[in-house]
């Protein structure tokens, strides 16, 4: 990727921009509904394996992503349970549902639109989406048509920066593209819930 990067601008342009990198295999740093995020596009292994690199973090780990909606959701889990489907339409918070039997490629093979990357899946098959409460991240992530990649903007095991001012130097640089810090208006600063949903709709809470 071309690391002259620069800050996105107005909102239709800023989108514009952060799908074009995106589609280029980069890595972005953006603004969600809950706190700024380094993104990617979730179905490719190596652009999902620069993140966990700028994080520091063991691969072994899973990742949370965005959806733009539940049909989207469908497309990349085996089923999506009713319960799943009953959280999200009551819910009013950012709330991310880990799905039980994610739809992946396997390690070593190319990336694939149609198909999640095998390192945003947790060892037991499993994958963390949320669908976000900001109109700038539903835009973006309909617009590039398939999930992506959505984890703290900071170092493993430092505290994750609830504004642009408090994200490290070293993550900025690691980004190929940076999205409109006036965006962040519409975060919380806060992470997510987290609701573990099994096939037969059972829950538990990991995070409340």
């Amino acid at each position: 990727m071309n690391k002259d990067k620069k800050e996105g601008g107005a909102t239709p342009h800023c989108i514009a921009e952060t799908l074009e990198v995106l589609r280029k295999g980069g890595v972005i740093l953006y603004p969600t509904d809950t706190v700024w995020g380094l993104g990617c596009d979730a179905s490719d292994p190596e652009a999902v394996a620069r993140i966990f690199s700028i994080k520091k973090r063991s691969d072994s780990k899973s990742l949370v992503l965005l959806a733009s909606d539940l049909d989207m959701v469908a497309r990349f889990v085996k089923e999506v349970p009713d319960m799943a489907v009953q959280l999200v339409e009551v819910n009013d918070r950012p709330m991310t549902i880990v799905y039980p039997g994610a739809i992946a490629a396997g390690p070593g093979e190319p990336a694939d639109r149609h198909f999640l990357a095998h390192n945003v899946v947790a060892e037991d098959g499993s994958v963390g989406i949320r669908i976000p409460k900001m109109d700038f991240c539903i835009d973006l992530v309909r617009r590039f048509g398939r999930p992506i990649v959505s984890t703290s903007a900071n170092i493993s095991g430092e505290p994750t920066p609830k504004t642009f001012a408090e994200i490290a130097e070293q993550i900025k640089d690691a980004a190929d593209y940076i999205v409109d810090p006036a965006l962040e208006s519409g975060a919380t600063g806060q992470s997510s819930s987290i609701i573990k949903v099994g096939v037969d709709s059972e829950i538990q809470i990991i995070r409340k």
